[in-house]
């Protein structure tokens, strides 16, 4: 098939913006909890009347401090409460929010600040405002800097007391449907990160349309997610506006290393992630059975609950003997899995990479769904996923709602929709290419089946053409490999080479417990043991999965184990953990040549 549709659900606001969302959430629910905020270590509610005056009351500071309609204002910070009500309060105050993310050096947050032209910006740390007054003299536009940690929000509140509610609510309606609500900057592989300018509209098009396809699951007053994704993603941008636009409550996580605690104190309904997430919890559980000596019984679990998921999708569906075995696995193993994950959520959704077919049915098998999707930022996060009802696992799902996936002739994902990013921004050239014949030209490669699911098969430019002539697309080994527990991340190499094969780290969460199965010295590093059998064969293992899936010309031949991280730090992969697999391969040429020496 080469091009799929399906009609809109959602109808776009003519002349609206986002902020009518929160007036319309105060008059329709004014005592629903919209968002959730850790205090004092403990979880209070938010409701849609407190929300909505805390968001102007913070929009009063930004319009006393010279905001004016389309000005652009930096959000620096980890996921938060304040990041949802500081992005709202800039849009009442009619300007642009710009993010940028906590981890971001100072020279990035210089070229995101400038090439923005931002007039403000709000971070949350005293490093982030030093980073920020390390490149000062660089941002001439710039004028004020507020830190969230410094009480931003009581001083934009404080500095607003002369400001008056209608004052607020006419700046507000100012901005269309077709203003710029966000200037989100992508991570970039390669080169300077690009400004890709994205409406309200855009963001009505997507949340609207992706909250009334899982309508069952975003249940006002009764759903609830946690948020631990960064916010300067556009992924958990998409998730902070559906629930706002739902409405449902939100919580957040700054810290993904509380992440569990968080979960059973929130206790949510749904969680969004990326696979790895899923990978480790899956991981650290198998892990934790095989220490306690039911190892067995935790992979005699697991098997049932991917057969039982399998069975699901077929005409008979599960038999009796399948049932009776899911049913008591359930009481001993697949209930305490549900618990880690709150003890509520029974849906997940997945994106920034395949999850792969057996984890996907082994959460559907153990009770908790997790729905894949696929997009980027130019198609404001979600471009396509799986619905509710009609699950494809090992697919991305089918368009969303009101949008078009199509399929070039050379196996380009193209997309076409309101949920588009108009521009790039200050790079006409670039958006001229990106968005040519009314298309957005994704530089994804997929398939769409009969029904209209699609899957990606790899990257146009990363494909590897080895010296034989064979086209490998890297993405499809390298997600099997770096599903293996021991495994952090993998490059496939090969372009121009007599065959394929890889560069491998290891993941150094669980490299300990590794050490302690086997004996080996506590506190090796994996500089030590770079060339132990055993390690060696634990990856060989992983790889040996990945081989599976692909014909041997486009298998894993040989593979190096590198004895440090690819890392944002060390400039290997981007905020949004892309792989720079150009610095990659010019930092580990040597490693690389290692690979094909005789």
């Amino acid at each position: 098939m080469r091009e799929f549709s399906l009609p809109a659900l959602y109808e776009v606001p003519v002349d609206g913006n986002l902020t009518d969302l929160l007036r319309r959430n105060a008059a329709q629910h004014p005592d629903v909890a919209v968002v959730g905020r850790k205090v004092g270590g403990r979880w209070q509610d938010v409701t849609a009347v407190r929300f909505l005056a805390e968001v102007r009351a913070a929009a009063k500071g930004l319009i006393a401090a010279g905001v004016k309609p389309g000005d652009r204002v930096g959000l620096m910070s980890r996921t938060r409460y304040e990041w949802t009500l500081l992005d709202f309060a800039i849009w009442s105050a009619g300007g642009v929010t710009v993010p940028v993310y906590e981890t971001s050096s100072p020279e990035q947050v210089q070229w995101i600040l400038s090439d923005s032209g931002a007039v403000a910006v709000l971070v949350e740390t005293a490093e982030h405002a030093a980073a920020v007054e390390s490149v000062r003299d660089r941002l001439p536009a710039l004028e004020h800097t507020w830190q969230i940690e410094d009480d931003a929000v009581g001083r934009l509140t404080e500095a607003g007391a002369e400001v008056s509610d209608e004052q607020v609510d006419e700046r507000s309606s100012i901005a269309t449907a077709d203003s710029p609500a966000t200037i989100v900057y992508t991570s970039g592989t390669t080169g300077r990160p690009k400004g890709c300018v994205l409406s309200h509209r855009s963001f009505f098009a997507e949340c609207g349309n992706a909250v009334a396809r899982l309508k069952p699951i975003f249940n006002t007053g009764e759903s609830s997610i946690l948020l631990f994704l960064p916010e300067a993603h556009v992924f958990g941008r998409l998730v902070e506006i559906a629930a706002v636009l739902a409405p449902i409550k939100l919580g957040h996580v700054g810290d993904i290393k509380t992440l569990t605690d968080e979960l059973a104190g929130f206790r949510p309904t749904l969680i969004l992630g990326v696979p790895r997430v899923f990978e480790k919890v899956y991981n650290s559980a198998r892990a934790k059975a095989q220490s306690e000596g039911k190892g067995k019984i935790f992979d005699k679990a697991a098997d049932v609950a991917i057969a039982y998921s399998q069975a699901l999708d077929t005409a008979s569906g599960p038999g009796l003997g399948l049932r009776i075995k899911h049913k008591i696995f359930d009481k001993l193993v697949y209930s305490k899995l549900r618990a880690v994950l709150g003890g509520r959520a029974t849906h997940a959704i997945s994106g920034g990479g395949p999850l792969g077919a057996r984890l996907g049915h082994f959460y559907r098998g153990i009770g908790f769904t997790v729905l894949e999707g696929y997009g980027l930022t130019e198609s404001c996060a979600a471009t396509t996923f799986n619905p509710w009802d009609r699950q494809k696992i090992g697919t991305v799902g089918q368009p969303m709602p009101g949008t078009v996936v199509r399929i070039a002739d050379d196996g380009e994902v193209l997309l076409h929709g309101d949920h588009l990013f108009t521009e790039y921004w200050n790079n006409p050239a670039a958006t001229a290419e990106a968005l040519s014949d009314g298309w957005f030209h994704t530089g994804d490669v997929g398939t769409l089946d009969e029904d209209g699911y699609l899957t990606i098969t790899g990257r146009k430019k990363e494909i590897i053409i080895t010296s034989g002539g064979k086209n490998v697309a890297p993405a499809v080994i390298e997600d099997r490999i770096r599903a293996h527990a021991l495994v952090a991340e993998c490059m496939v190499v090969g372009d121009g080479r007599p065959f394929v094969g890889a560069l491998v780290t290891i993941d150094e969460e669980f490299l300990p417990r590794w050490l302690a199965d086997k004996g080996k010295p506590a506190g090796s590093t994996v500089a030590d043991l770079r060339e132990d059998p055993d390690l060696l064969a634990a990856v060989q293992q992983a790889v040996d999965d990945g081989n599976a899936a692909v014909s041997r010309a486009e298998s894993v031949r040989k593979f190096r184990i590198l004895p440090t991280q690819f890392t944002e730090d060390s400039g290997h992969v981007t905020p949004s953990l892309k792989l720079k697999r150009n610095v990659v391969a010019k930092d580990f040429a040597d490693e690389i040549e290692a690979i094909y020496e005789r």
